[in-house]
């Protein structure tokens, strides 16, 4: 596999190995000894798929106390995919990496704790699926609005079909309750 440094040193993109021929593909998704040496964990306790149609946007979330760190891929469709450092005190509080991901560059993206996550989804559908290193914990469910310009996410659209919650999340600044960088 090959690991792609991104703007903020914590965040990688994985591109693992793919070996195809006029059968199909084969690639390990996933394997502790090589993520762990590429700083990743090497024990994830959930893992979760989901869902949704073109012109959905779901984000940005994270969890604190409870933080998650996601290993996120696409298995089917493409996705815009994000990761915002939201730990009060870092050098790049409030800067992000943006990364297509699809079932056909078979890139994977690490968002470690700390990080707030949301993705696009570009294609007529899209299957994303992320292990997590932490469990779910809905008491911990951190939300932060979309389309913050103190973000400033390029996301290629003005009106994305949200949840909710996600339509009326708050800014950044208005965040409470935000992960502290070194104790993530």
């Amino acid at each position: 596999m090959d690991v792609v440094e991104t703007s903020i040193p914590e965040v990688l993109i994985i591109e693992p190995k793919v070996y195809g021929d006029s059968r199909g593909f084969f690639l390990e998704a996933f394997r502790a000894d090589r993520y762990a040496a590429s700083r990743l964990p090497a024990a994830f306790v959930q893992d979760n798929i989901s869902r949704s149609v073109q012109g959905v946007l779901r984000g940005l979330h994270l969890q604190n106390p409870k933080s998650q760190g996601k290993l996120v891929s696409v298995l089917r469709g493409r996705v815009l995919d994000v990761a915002i450092d939201v730990r009060r005190g870092s050098p790049t509080f409030g800067k992000h990496v943006t990364v297509e991901l699809s079932d056909e560059n078979r890139r994977q993206f690490w968002i470690p704790r700390g990080f707030a996550h949301g993705f696009l989804v570009l294609s007529e559908s899209a299957d994303v699926f992320y292990k997590c290193d932490e469990y779910y914990s809905p008491a911990d469910e951190i939300t932060i609005r979309w389309n913050d310009q103190a973000i400033g996410i390029q996301w290629g659209i003005d009106t994305p079909q949200l949840s909710p919650r996600d339509a009326s999340a708050p800014l950044l600044a208005d965040v409470k309750g935000l992960p502290v960088y070194g104790k993530t």
